[in-house]
């Protein structure tokens, strides 16, 4: 598992490079790493369904006990199923989709790299290898949200979507954290084998982990970003947006539901929130005029409805959601990967202005059919038989709010056939009042653009028709959840009951409600003069940015002295508290141990001194550096070269950027300081000089245990086999901290290149056209 992982990003790596080749053929060459995940999972399917298990472990840092754990059940099979089997028909949708380009390959490099992060994701068995993963998909989907990066429309949308999960990302990890601390283990099996389920610790860990699953899986009020992401190309929307990255979440919830589903706020929250989702995504989804909206706003209320089923926790209905996520991707990724043939074939995902396209594209139209009457819940496809079974779950659930809840999903259900409905009759019905109609002239796809989404047809038709290969599938993986979740079978025919009646209801009620389309769009219209969501979050991201702006301009005046004196007053004056009833002076204190010291010191004092005292720039440049060249002959005499070599290195680096920064600057320093202002500047320097002075002989003489340096020096060989003290305290002993020294090394000097570049002529930038694709909710490019 961990070589098919390394196969995603050796096949990411080398597309770039490939894609100025290949063109957009590069397509064909990523679907190498989905199609390898899937020929390793055949043999070992019958395996996994039967209930085994494939696990692998790999230490990473040992000292930590960390290790990159993976594991494979009968859930995550299905999975993995989804995320290769429809990446596999993604990338190949893909080569049609793009017409020759430069930057194809960059696209599919990160293509290729979210879905192996997602493989890692779904494989995870250290949560903390999990949520490393989890990351990886939201840094991955952020890049391909802005991949038409010239426009401002794709930057917004895609820093949305990533400050949205990325705060939910600091959630889960929270809650992660301390489930794993209260459980005692990272495992994801031991923990959910023996879950902490008692203490308040345990109670807001499932509420930091919920607020990481709703934000990923965009559940009301985290929903705004997935609408935004429609910015991105269509593939990427059929993916990510529809079959794998939002089903992350949901995911989460299904894994930890049986676990914790009694925990806490666990079942109301979930129950909550899906409900609101699955109804408030239908309601704006009845709004929208852009395919990809509707699609957007839909998937959102499906979302929902995963939430709810999974949340409740119940083994029926933890069946009911294994049925529905996969009904889900199949029938949501077909309607995406149609919206983007209609797009690519007729210039407009406006439904308003699409009209007679049943007739030009009767394939097309057949497919997105299938698609939607799944979507709906309409026999006898799989969209059916699962909604069927969470009616079923809900009905037979106890208590006045499983009611409760399944009203709600009722009237979802409402919604989602009528903006089903609204779907096709746009894209494809003939409309007499429309003025300037798209669609006698548009161009036939070629079939091969339209196999992949035929293809996921054929799956909701045949998982409809034959429950019983649906079932092979969804049981075992529902029982992978829960053991009793594998009793219960998908049916196509349940009975003339209830079930059957409130799927009759949904489907009449939508259809009434598009039947009385414009009425509703008045009222909508009506209703949403306040604004939504998402203009919400962006005048709360505008409102912080103004906030931080005022308060940078009041703690950074533009003054260096300022900050130095507000830096070392802080540092000073805690320390100086706790030193005023504790100063000590130790008992065998040494000035010098010999005359070279004194004269050394002489040295540097008189330096700093001069530094202070003079008025010429460059002369306090020389005077300071003389006392740094002095402590290091301080290290030379104390028998310490390594250290003396090192100080006069970075010694000479800062006195030679000094002297570069010089030649910017006036000569002297500015002379008309104030009297007050200097006292105030002594007496500050004096201060941080006797409360350092104060710490270290108070140091020295509070010292009980063994110096850390001679710990440090024996340790040096003993452990870590090596002879210089120096370098194993560097590369083993702070390891850590010296990565975060190169880390902000490395990061200071990116900055400094592209501040650089920055201060370079521009060439002129042509913005590519955008092709015509001037859907209701996209932006005319500029």
């Amino acid at each position: 598992m961990t070589l098919l992982i390394l196969l995603h990003a050796l096949v990411a790596v080398a597309a770039p490079a490939l894609g100025r080749v290949l063109g957009r053929r590069v397509f064909a060459w990523i679907a190498i790493a989905p199609l390898a995940t899937l020929a390793w999972l055949a043999p070992k399917l019958g395996h996994l369904l039967d209930g085994g298990e494939v696990a692998e472990t790999t230490t990473w840092v040992a000292g930590l006990q960390l290790e990159v754990a993976l594991r494979l059940d009968a859930f995550g099979a299905l999975m993995v199923l989804l995320v290769s089997g429809i990446g596999t028909l993604v990338f190949a949708y893909a080569g049609y989709y793009f017409h020759e380009r430069p930057d194809l390959g960059r696209f599919a490099m990160l293509l290729c790299a979210f879905s192996g992060a997602m493989l890692g994701l779904v494989l995870a068995d250290n949560i903390l290898v999990l949520f490393v993963f989890w990351e990886l998909t939201s840094v991955t989907s952020y890049l391909l949200i802005g991949f038409e990066d010239l426009r401002e429309n794709s930057r917004k949308a895609a820093l949305q979507a990533l400050m949205i999960t990325g705060i939910g990302g600091l959630a889960l990890l929270a809650g992660l954290v301390l489930v794993g601390q209260q459980a005692g283990t990272w495992s994801l099996a031991e923990i959910l084998a023996d879950p902490p389920t008692e203490g308040a610790v345990v109670s807001w860990a499932v509420v930091l982990i919920l607020a990481g699953a709703f934000t990923k899986s965009a559940q009301v009020p985290f929903h705004m970003w997935l609408p935004g992401a429609m910015e991105a190309p269509t593939p990427v929307s059929a993916y990510l947006h529809s079959a794998t990255m939002v089903k992350a979440g949901v995911y989460l919830v299904a894994r930890f539901s049986p676990a914790f589903a009694d925990v806490g706020l666990w079942r109301p929250l979930t129950a909550a929130v899906g409900v609101a989702t699955m109804v408030w995504g239908g309601y704006r989804a009845l709004r929208q005029h852009d395919l990809k909206l509707v699609l957007a706003f839909g998937t959102i209320s499906q979302l929902g409805f995963l939430i709810a089923l999974f949340g409740w926790g119940s083994s029926k209905l933890l069946f009911a959601g294994t049925a529905m996520l996969l009904a889900h991707a199949v029938f949501k990724a077909s309607l995406f990967m149609v919206v983007g043939i209609v797009d690519h074939q007729a210039h407009s995902r406006d439904l308003r202005r699409l009209s007679g396209l049943g007739r030009r594209l009767p394939g097309v139209f057949v497919v997105a059919s299938i698609g939607a009457l799944s979507m709906a819940g309409v026999p006898p496809l799989l969209g059916f038989v699962s909604k069927e079974a969470g009616f079923v779950g809900f009905l037979d659930a106890p208590g006045l709010w499983s009611s409760v809840v399944l009203g709600g999903l009722v009237v979802g259900s409402v919604l989602t056939a009528a903006y089903t409905l609204r779907f096709v009759w746009g894209t494809f019905s003939t409309k007499p009042e429309v003025a300037d109609p798209i669609g006698a002239e548009v161009a036939r796809p070629s079939r091969w653009f339209v196999a992949p989404a035929a293809l996921l047809a054929v799956v909701s038709v045949a998982g409809g028709l034959l429950t019983g290969v649906a079932d092979g599938l969804v049981r075992p993986a529902a029982r992978a959840l829960s053991v009793g979740a594998g009793e219960y079978h998908l049916h196509l025919w349940p009975g003339l009951g209830t079930p059957l009646v409130l799927s009759a209801i949904a489907v009449g009620g939508g259809l009434v409600l598009f039947l009385g389309r414009d009425g509703i769009t008045a009222v909508q219209d009506r209703l949403a003069r306040g604004g939504g969501a998402d203009q919400v979050f962006h005048a709360g991201y505008a409102g912080m940015l103004r906030a931080a702006a005022r308060i940078t301009r009041v703690v950074q005046p533009g003054s260096q002295m300022v900050y130095i004196s507000l830096i070392i007053v802080s540092f000073t004056v805690l320390p100086a508290v706790v030193l005023v009833g504790h100063l000590a002076i130790p008992d065998d204190v040494v000035v010098a141990e010999s005359p070279f010291q004194v004269l050394v010191a002489a040295v540097v004092i008189a330096g700093a001194l001069a530094t202070v005292i003079t008025r010429r720039r460059f002369a306090a440049v020389v005077t300071l550096g003389i006392v740094g060249y002095g402590v290091g002959m301080l290290f030379v005499v104390q028998g310490a070269p390594d250290l003396a070599l090192t100080q006069v290195l970075i010694e000479t680096v800062v006195l030679v950027l000094f002297l570069l920064v010089l030649r910017e600057l006036p000569k002297h320093f500015w002379s008309r300081r104030e009297r007050a202002l200097k006292a105030l500047h002594v007496t500050i320097s004096v201060a941080v000089a006797a409360v350092v002075f104060g710490i270290m002989v108070t140091s020295l003489a509070a010292r009980t245990e063994v110096p850390v340096g001679e710990v440090a020096a024996e340790l040096s060989y003993r452990e870590g086999e090596g002879r210089n003290a120096v370098n194993v305290i560097l590369a083993d002993i702070r390891a850590f901290d010296t990565m975060g020294e190169l880390v902000v090394i490395a990061v200071a000097a990116i900055g400094t290149v592209a501040l650089v570049r920055a201060r370079r002529p521009r060439e002129d930038v042509e913005v590519p056209p955008d092709r015509g694709r001037s859907g209701a909710g996209l932006e005319e490019p500029t």
